[in-house]
């Protein structure tokens, strides 16, 4: 996949490219129906798959105290475009001046003479321009007067509910985690690098991988079943996994009102991770997290733990 830093830096024009726009965050079903109907013209059309999006995301630059957590990093955004079938991915830098376009100017400008899609795919809530003034009447009305198709996409539902990055948040918010992973289409995960803890899993006999984490959102406090991987070159290998019981807490068994980490122990692991990077996958919600009376109770649970991971995980 080809990857542009701005509709400005697309120095040749592109092959005949059918296009969605939106900020894509979680990469959810929601995203990958208007995707796959993407992918499909392409090649129906013999041309190319694009995809324009944002960052920053525009909340974070127009309203910062309310703007949302966002489920993926840039990286995982990417690389889940790529998957979905995406050869060519748009990171339209925004800013304050970006956000002052017209609605009428963006239609112009950044779609037709930057991009000159054949075609637009867009969700049924799509909005742009200054003010949010842009909307999907205004793009289908104007779409066909400056050469290109514009269709707007149905929702997408899950458990009879919409489909859409507020809900998922809310739902790894509130230890859903299943349902979650259901609106993703896949299991969510955090990426991060394993940094020095307390070393308190180790005395128990499991240690753990504490995670400085990339992304902004966590599930809630409690025990999860998954897979661990290492992302970066060493030993082991980039690539290498590890069934894994993640902690996500403050591991209230030995602090009163500690800070919220992720940590997550590799079942039959035996090595240094420290440095490295890695991306845990949360597969299956096991327990909520809870104090002990004492390290034997914890050790005991903890062992419990692996061994309904290792039931539970798929190999």
């Amino acid at each position: 996949m080809e990857v542009f830093r701005g509709t400005k830096t697309i120095d040749r024009p592109l092959v005949r490219p059918v296009l969605t726009v939106g900020n894509f965050d979680g990469i959810h079903l929601g995203h990958r129906a208007i995707l796959e109907t993407v992918v499909e013209r392409a090649r129906a059309l013999s041309g190319q798959a694009a995809v324009l999006t944002f960052e920053p995301h525009p909340r974070k630059v127009l309203q910062s105290r309310k703007a949302p957590r966002l489920l993926t990093t840039l990286e995982q955004k990417l690389e889940l475009l790529e998957a979905a079938g995406t050869e060519v991915a748009i990171v339209e830098p925004f800013d304050l001046d970006f956000a002052k376009m017209a609605a009428d100017v963006f239609i112009g400008d950044v779609l037709q003479e930057r991009i000159a899609p054949l075609e637009v795919y867009v969700g049924y809530d799509f909005h742009f321009g200054r003010d949010r003034e842009g909307s999907m009447r205004m793009l289908t009305e104007i779409g066909p007067q400056l050469g290109f198709a514009v269709t707007i996409i149905p929702e997408v539902r899950v458990d009879a509910g919409d489909v859409n990055s507020t809900r998922i948040r809310e739902l790894l918010g509130g230890a859903q985690l299943e349902k979650a992973n259901a609106m993703l289409g896949r299991s969510y995960s955090v990426r991060g690098i394993v940094v020095v803890g307390e070393q308190r899993g180790r005395e128990l006999g499991f240690p753990t991988a504490n995670l400085a984490a990339e992304n902004e959102v966590l599930p809630s406090a409690g025990v999860y079943a998954g897979r661990a991987r290492l992302m970066d070159s060493g030993d082991p290998e980039a690539g290498t996994s590890w069934v894994a019981v993640m902690n996500v807490g403050t591991r209230p068994t030995f602090e009163e009102a500690g800070r919220v980490v992720a940590e997550a122990h590799l079942v039959n692991f035996d090595g240094d991770l420290y440095g490295r990077r890695i991306e845990v996958f949360f597969e299956h919600h096991l327990r909520a997290e809870r104090r002990f009376d004492g390290v034997q109770a914890l050790r005991e649970q903890i062992r419990a733990d692996v061994a309904e991971a290792q039931r539970r995980v798929s190999r």
